[in-house]
C-alpha cells in the first residue's frame, strides 16, 4: 500500500510541475501548442509507425528541455550575481539547447509531413 501512495504522490507532484510550467512559462505553452498540433496531424494522416514515433520523440524532447531550461533559469535567478558572473551564460546556454532541439523537431516534422501535404490540403 505504501508503494501505491508513494506512486500517487509522485504523479501528483509531476502534475503540479506541469501546471506550474503551463501557468508561468509562455515558451512551454507555445511548445505544448505545437506538440498538440503534431498530435492532431498524427491522428489525421496515415503515417508509418516510425514516423509517428519520431514526431512524438522530438515533441517530447522539446517539452522536456524546456522544463529543464525553466528549472535552470529559476535556480540561476536564485543565486546569480552572488555566485558567479557566468549566471547569464548558463541561462543562455540552456535556452540554446531548447532552441536547437526545437529547430531539429521542426526539421523532422517537415521531412515527415512533406509527402503528406496533398492530403493535408484535403483535410
Amino acid at each position: 500500500m505504501k508503494i501505491i501512495k508513494a506512486l500517487s504522490t509522485s504523479f501528483k507532484n509531476a502534475w503540479q510541475g506541469l501546471l506550474l510550467a503551463f501557468k508561468q512559462e509562455m515558451s512551454f505553452r507555445v511548445q505544448l501548442f505545437a506538440a498538440l498540433v503534431i498530435l492532431i496531424l498524427l491522428l489525421l494522416l496515415p503515417l508509418e509507425r516510425w514516423e509517428r514515433s519520431m514526431l512524438i520523440l522530438a515533441s517530447g524532447a522539446v517539452l522536456v528541455l524546456e522544463l529543464i531550461n525553466s528549472v535552470v533559469e529559476r535556480f540561476v535567478d536564485m543565486v546569480k550575481p552572488r555566485i558567479h558572473e557566468y549566471a547569464r551564460d548558463i541561462k543562455d546556454l540552456t535556452a540554446a539547447a531548447v532552441f536547437i532541439m526545437a529547430c531539429t523537431a521542426v526539421l523532422i516534422a517537415l521531412i515527415i509531413f512533406w509527402p503528406y501535404l496533398p492530403l493535408l490540403a484535403r483535410v
